[in-house]
């Protein structure tokens, strides 16, 4: 059941296409003045100001790409623009001219870390696809250079899996391997697939998806989200700073409701073809993110991460899970028709507007405390809109193709009049 419609199932005060169309509008209007001046994307503080005194992140700065082109084929006003800034960043200061490949982040002083990523390629990846389905100056260079770099440095074909950073000359690969760099692997992998039509990327990702649905029944729905280089997992890491932006201790919350709807994608992209067992563990991975993480405490949210027996461990409430919950909970309606799911919905995006949706300065609040006030502990300003964009426009979609694809395909997706 692919077509199930979200709308008519969810209660009456769910946001209906209109709103979720002004409400992406108005999140791409707070990220107009993202472009740093050195090229890339700055970090921008709560009104949206770039904060010049930090590094320009490969990461943010492919999201921009990716979220603005998106706005570029929405027909926003100066949206593709500021995703050609972005975008000469990556072409330009982000870009190493030395060994290939992108930098993690470029400091203020010019200077870039000593480190590549898998996370930040596969986020240039997403960028490149996005950009040449927006039609951005430099796009098919970039997309052309990030796919080579990823299959020679990031992908192992022996095991379908990714390698997490090497050094900045390629030399030595880090130790560690993650779940995180994984997951938006597959993201980008799903996007080049559909943007160039060349299917290995699809397969790709349902091999790295072959992790994730063994491990999803052997933890009862808790991902373990760190292993050795040999992938043994291990579930302590972090355990003395468990609020680690990128790495946290535990069970993470709003990824097993982003590896849910993931999941969803890939199925409904492979069709007869996709791997057995992709709904129901989407479903598992749901189930289990709600019942461990939503209101856990005694107060509406989702907190940040839990043990492995499902006790909160960080409570603080970040933007970005919620964000996927909404998310999560439309595509898992749209295959499903099942009515619980829209009330998830609702609820989710009520208390996005109650407690994370910041009209006044813009944005959304990227982190709250456990009692629902914003702070800024792990996510200092708002630096980022991909996911609460992406909540907007991800229920209004088919499951596949990917985002950019859909929107091209939807004629600019326009709200009714």
């Amino acid at each position: 059941m692919d077509d199930a419609s979200l709308h008519d199932a969810a209660p009456d005060d769910a946001p209906d296409d209109a709103w979720l169309d002004a409400e992406c509008r108005r999140l791409l209007g707070f990220g107009r003045r993202v472009v740093h001046p050195r090229g890339g994307a700055a970090w921008l503080d709560d009104d949206g100001a770039p904060d010049l005194g930090r590094p320009v992140h490969t990461w943010i700065t492919s999201r921009t790409v990716h979220v603005h082109g998106i706005g570029a084929l929405l027909g926003v006003d100066g949206a593709a623009s500021t995703a050609a800034g972005a975008l000469d960043g990556l072409r330009g200061v982000l870009r190493d001219p030395e060994h290939g490949g992108w930098f993690g982040e470029v400091g203020p002083d010019g200077e870039p870390d000593d480190t590549k990523s898998c996370y930040a390629h596969a986020f240039v990846m997403l960028a490149g696809s996005t950009a040449v389905v927006a039609g951005l100056p430099g796009a098919d260079d970039v997309l052309a250079e990030a796919t080579q770099v990823f299959e020679e440095r990031f992908w192992d074909e022996d095991l379908g899996r990714v390698v997490d950073e090497w050094d900045r000359s390629w030399t030595t690969p880090a130790p560690y391997r993650g779940l995180n760099s994984t997951m938006h692997s597959l993201e980008a992998m799903l996007a080049v697939g559909d943007v160039t039509g060349d299917g290995v990327w699809h397969r790709r990702a349902a091999r790295l998806a072959g992790l994730v649905l063994e491990l999803a029944p052997s933890y009862d729905g808790r991902l373990p989200e760190h292993f050795g280089p040999d992938w043994s997992v291990d579930l302590e890491l972090n355990r003395d700073r468990p609020d680690d932006p990128f790495k946290p201790y535990g069970a993470t919350v709003g990824h097993g409701l982003e590896w849910s709807r993931l999941l969803l994608h890939l199925e409904a992209t492979l069709g007869d073809a996709a791997p057995a067992g992709l709904l129901d563990t989407s479903r598992l991975l749901f189930d289990r993110a709600v019942a461990d993480g939503w209101h856990a405490d005694g107060a509406p949210g989702f907190v940040y991460t839990t043990d492995w027996e499902g006790r909160p461990v960080v409570r603080q409430r970040m933007h970005w899970v919620v964000a996927e919950g909404i998310a999560a909970a439309a595509a898992l309606h749209r295959r499903t028709g099942e009515e619980d799911d829209a009330r998830r919905y609702a609820e989710w995006w009520a208390y996005a507007r109650d407690h994370l949706i910041d009209l006044e300065r813009g944005s959304w609040h990227h982190e709250l405390d456990a009692a629902n006030r914003p702070q800024a502990s792990v996510w200092p300003g708002k630096p980022d809109l991909y996911h609460a964009v992406q909540a907007t426009l991800l229920p209004r979609l088919p499951l596949a193709p990917s985002l950019a694809r859909a929107v091209a395909m939807s004629g600019g997706l326009r709200a009714p009049a």
